[in-house]
C-alpha cells in the first residue's frame, strides 16, 4: 500500500528556499525531503493566481482550458481531478486546508475535508477586463503588508494555518488506527508564506542578527508593460516604501517560510510514528511566489522568477533515488504523477482520462530517464493586472513571453537568471512566435474571458439580493462518535483508538 502526501504552500517561490540556493531563509526540513528525493529546479506555475494554479494543479489541465481565469473562477462539479481519478484507483481522499473552490462543490472528489477554507467560495472577486486600468480597492492587494510587516502573536493566516496542521496531523492518525485498507491520499494545504508578512516571534528571532539582503534587482526607472500594470495593481505608488520596510517584509517572509518548514516537519515525525513514513510518496510543492520586492514588485501575477518558479519536490522512499532534475515542469504534471505513483503501488489499471490532460507523468524524470520528455512547459495569466491573455512558455534555458498588447519579451535564464536582458533579435523569437500563435487565438480567448467574468458579475449580483445563501465549506463533524460515549464498549474503543495497538491480555474470571 502506497499512501500519498501532497504539502502545497501558498506564495513560496523556489528561490525562498534553502535548497534552491537561498542562503539565508532557515527550511531544514524541506531541504532535508529534497535531499532525499527528487528536486526540480525548474518548475513552475500553471498560473501565478491563487485559484487558477490550483485549478490547474487539481485538473491537470491549463487554466484556459479547464475555465480557472482568475480568484472568483467556478470549477464545475463534473470537471474530473485527480481525486476522482484517485478514488477510482481505490484510494480514499482528504483535504486539509486551502484549495480556493468557487462554486457550490467543495469538495471536487475528495472524500473528506477536515478544514473550511481561508477564502471566499463565492464570485466575489471577478477581474473587469473591459476596465482593466481599474483598480478594485475592496480585495487587490495593496502595500500594507509592506508597510505593517513584523511579529504577530496570530493573525487570520496563523490561526487557519495551525489548524491545517493539527487536522492533517489527526488525519494521519486516524488512518493509522482505521480498519479502513484503502491506502490515503492526504492534501495539508497551508496558506503561509502568504502575506500579510506577519510573522511569530520564534520564527522572527530566528532571522535575528541575520543579514537580509535586499531585492537583487531594484526598481527600475522603467517598467515592463505588464511590470508597470503590476505596479498599479497593488497601488506601489500610495505609499512611501523605505529600504527598511523591505527588509522587515522579507524577514518575516522568511519567518513564515520556516513556520511552513516546521508542519512539514511534524507531519513526517507522524509518518515516523504511525509507521507509514517508508509507504508514502510525498510531494512538496506550492501555488505560486512572490516577488519580494524584485523590479520593485511584491506579491504574485508575474511570469518573473520570484514570482511563477515554484518548488517541486517528489520523494518516494525505496523507489527513487535522490537527484536534481533541470527539465521544466509545471503543476499540471501533478495528476499524471499521482496516477502512476497510485497505479504502479496498487497494481489498478489507470483510468482513462476523461477531460485531454495538459501535464505529463514526472515518474520517468524521477526515474533519470528524460529520452522523451519535452522539455518545456507553459504558464498562462488570464487575471487582474491585464486586459488580454498572457502566456508563458519555458523550453530549455529559454523563457518566452507573449501578450497582444504588449512588446514580447525573450530571456535565457542560464546567462541572465535576473531576467534583466530582453532578447528581441535573437534567433529563437520566431520559433516561439509560431509557438505561441499555434498555442492558442488571443483574440476569441479574450473574448471568452471576458463573457464568462460578465457572466458571473450577474450571477454574483443576483444572489446578494435577499437572503444570501453562501457556499463556503462547513466541516462535518458528528460528536456522537468522538472521543467516549456511553453507547460505546469503552475498553474495546480505548484498544481501537489507540496505535501501535496494545498487547493483548486475558483477565480473570471474577
Amino acid at each position: 500500500m502506497q499512501n500519498i502526501l501532497v504539502v502545497m504552500a501558498d506564495q513560496l517561490g523556489a528561490l525562498a528556499l534553502g535548497c534552491y540556493q537561498n542562503a539565508v531563509v532557515k527550511s531544514p526540513h524541506i531541504d532535508r525531503l529534497a535531499g532525499e528525493g527528487v528536486i526540480f529546479d525548474a518548475a513552475y506555475s500553471s498560473s501565478p493566481l491563487c485559484t487558477p494554479a490550483r485549478y490547474a494543479f487539481m485538473t491537470g489541465q491549463n487554466v484556459s482550458a479547464c475555465g480557472g481565469y482568475d480568484n472568483a473562477s467556478y470549477m464545475p462539479a463534473t470537471m474530473p481531478t485527480f481525486a476522482h481519478y484517485l478514488r477510482l484507483m481505490g484510494y480514499r481522499t482528504c483535504l486539509s486546508g486551502k484549495m480556493h473552490f468557487v462554486g457550490p462543490d467543495q469538495l471536487h472528489g475528495f472524500e473528506d475535508r477536515v478544514t473550511t477554507d481561508i477564502y471566499p467560495s463565492d464570485f466575489g472577486w471577478i477581474p473587469d477586463w473591459t476596465r482593466p486600468d481599474e483598480r478594485i480597492d475592496l480585495w487587490y492587494h495593496n502595500m500594507s503588508s509592506v508597510k505593517q510587516a513584523g511579529v504577530a502573536a496570530i493573525t487570520n493566516q496563523l490561526a487557519y494555518d495551525d489548524e491545517v496542521g493539527t487536522q492533517a496531523q489527526r488525519v494521519l492518525y486516524d488512518h493509522a488506527r482505521s480498519e479502513d485498507e484503502r491506502p490515503l491520499c492526504l492534501v495539508a494545504s497551508f496558506i503561509h508564506p502568504h502575506d500579510p508578512y506577519a510573522t511569530r516571534q520564534q520564527y522572527w528571532d530566528l532571522y535575528e542578527g541575520v543579514d537580509i539582503p535586499p531585492p537583487s534587482v531594484p526598481r527600475p526607472a522603467t517598467q515592463d508593460a505588464h511590470n508597470a500594470r503590476l505596479e498599479k495593481a497593488i497601488a506601489l505608488d500610495a505609499v512611501d516604501i523605505g529600504e527598511q520596510d523591505i527588509i522587515n517584509a522579507r524577514r518575516a517572509y522568511y519567518g513564515n517560510v520556516s513556520y511552513v518548514d516546521e508542519w512539514l516537519g511534524r507531519l513526517r515525525a507522524t509518518l515516523d510514528e504511525c509507521g507509514m513514513a517508508d509507504n508514502t510518496t510525498i510531494i512538496f510543492t506550492a501555488d505560486h511566489g512572490d516577488m519580494l520586492g524584485e523590479f520593485g514588485l511584491w506579491y504574485k501575477m508575474s511570469f518573473r522568477e520570484w514570482s511563477n518558479r515554484i518548488p517541486m519536490v517528489v520523494h518516494q522512499p525505496g523507489r527513487f533515488a535522490a537527484r536534481r532534475v533541470a527539465a521544466p515542469v509545471a503543476q499540471v504534471d501533478v495528476l499524471p504523477t499521482l496516477v502512476d505513483v497510485a497505479a504502479e503501488a496498487t497494481g489498478v489499471d489507470r483510468p482513462s482520462p476523461i477531460d485531454p490532460l495538459h501535464g505529463r507523468s514526472l515518474v520517468p524524470l524521477c526515474d533519470g530517464d528524460a529520452s522523451n520528455d519535452p522539455d518545456a512547459c507553459v504558464s498562462e495569466y488570464l487575471a487582474e493586472g491585464t486586459g488580454a491573455p498572457m502566456l508563458m512558455i519555458r523550453r530549455g534555458p529559454y523563457k518566452y513571453i507573449s501578450c497582444s498588447t504588449d512588446p514580447e519579451q525573450l530571456f535565457d535564464l542560464d546567462k541572465d537568471p535576473h531576467e534583466l536582458e530582453n532578447l528581441t533579435d535573437h534567433e529563437q523569437l520566431e520559433k516561439f512566435r509560431r509557438e505561441a500563435a499555434d498555442y492558442w487565438d488571443s483574440e476569441t480567448l479574450c473574448e471568452t474571458v471576458i463573457n464568462d467574468q460578465q457572466r458571473r458579475r450577474s450571477v454574483h449580483t443576483a444572489l446578494r439580493i435577499g437572503r444570501y445563501q453562501g457556499w463556503d465549506f462547513d466541516p462535518m463533524r458528528d460528536a456522537s462518535g468522538e472521543y467516549t460515549r456511553s453507547h460505546m464498549d469503552l475498553t474495546k474503543f480505548d484498544i481501537t483508538s489507540r496505535y501501535p495497538r496494545p498487547k493483548a491480555f486475558n483477565p480473570k474470571k471474577n
